[in-house]
């Protein structure tokens, strides 16, 4: 059974051609990443740039191996890092970290690409607009699709080591949601007009259910993963127009609890609670095929409930 643990070599700088650190600063960057889960704020790009004298473009592609270190790569060893420059409400720019996460003993098709999970830590935590994103190797060809989900598919940059593309130049003649009938995307989501009827559900899970993105099975669902001392950290349902690249809404917290820098066990997990829609439940046996990856965590508890 697997057993999910971050680790981080603490002992080394981050120096590459875009940006160069100190250990001393590269550690006190990679504390601030876990006690801010994975994101830079407006106020922490604006001070690295000032500090290294560089373009918040340069800090971006210099970051990326960074985010590499997140990953949680058991069968692979293939750690791959990607971070989200995206703007938010206010019109701020922030960097969203991502990393891929692996679950070892299933179904490789179970996988959480580093662009998926850089993409979600940037949509579940108020992203308006993706202008870039920032990738250690070439994205594959599921990650272009789940890409081609996104409002902004067609006008932000992939920066790659190397070189700088549009995701057209990458996913020519693509398949969309255009081509199933759905006019809306993640990140410009049809606007919610239901609740959920059981009023005494946990408020925040049920606020994360209803903004999934689920155009195709009308699921809308999300998870909570509560720890023993660092909080609790939610994921919600993002579909695909491909249906396979969907990022199913467990997968979606792990990453959020990886990006976090935390590991998946029973000493840092208390309890597990998938949230459903009422006669859409599609994500049940996904999330216990994840879980049985693990040992010795807490039983899912799984709540079906009526929209109104």
């Amino acid at each position: 059974m697997a057993s999910a643990t971050f680790t981080v070599q603490q002992d080394t700088a981050l120096t590459n051609s875009h940006i160069s650190l100190s250990v001393t600063q590269t550690q006190a960057l990679r504390s601030q990443l876990k006690a801010q889960r994975g994101i830079l704020h407006p106020n922490d790009i604006s001070q690295l740039c000032a500090q290294l004298n560089v373009s918040d473009d340069a800090l971006l592609q210099g970051l990326v191996p960074l985010a590499s270190e997140f990953s949680v790569a058991p069968v692979s060893h293939f750690h791959v890092g990607a971070i989200v420059k995206a703007l938010d409400e206010q019109g701020d720019i922030n960097f969203y970290f991502g990393a891929n996460v692996e679950f070892d003993h299933q179904a490789l098709s179970l996988v959480v690409h580093a662009e998926q999970s850089a993409i979600n830590n940037a949509w579940l935590n108020g992203a308006k607009k993706i202008l870039k994103i920032a990738i250690s190797d070439a994205p594959c060809g599921y990650c272009r699709q789940f890409m081609n989900e996104l409002a902004d598919a067609k006008e932000f940059d992939i920066l790659l080591p190397e070189q700088h593309f549009k995701l057209a130049d990458l996913l020519p003649h693509s398949f969309g949601p255009t081509d199933l009938g759905n006019d809306f995307s993640l990140f410009n989501p049809k606007q919610q007009q239901h609740t959920f009827a059981d009023t005494a559900l946990d408020e925040k899970l049920a606020a994360m259910a209803l903004m999934a993105y689920v155009p195709y099975s009308n699921n809308f669902s999300a998870v909570k993963i509560s720890t023993f001392n660092n909080g609790d950290f939610y994921g919600s349902y993002a579909e695909n127009a491909a249906y396979s690249p969907s990022l199913s809404p467990l997968q979606s917290a792990l990453s959020q609890l990886f990006v976090a820098g935390l590991s998946f066990n029973d000493k840092t997990i208390k309890a597990i609670t998938l949230l459903e829609t009422q006669g859409h439940e599609n994500q049940g046996g996904v999330a216990r095929a994840v879980l049985a990856s693990f040992s010795n965590l807490p039983e899912i508890e799984v709540i079906s409930a009526e929209l109104r």
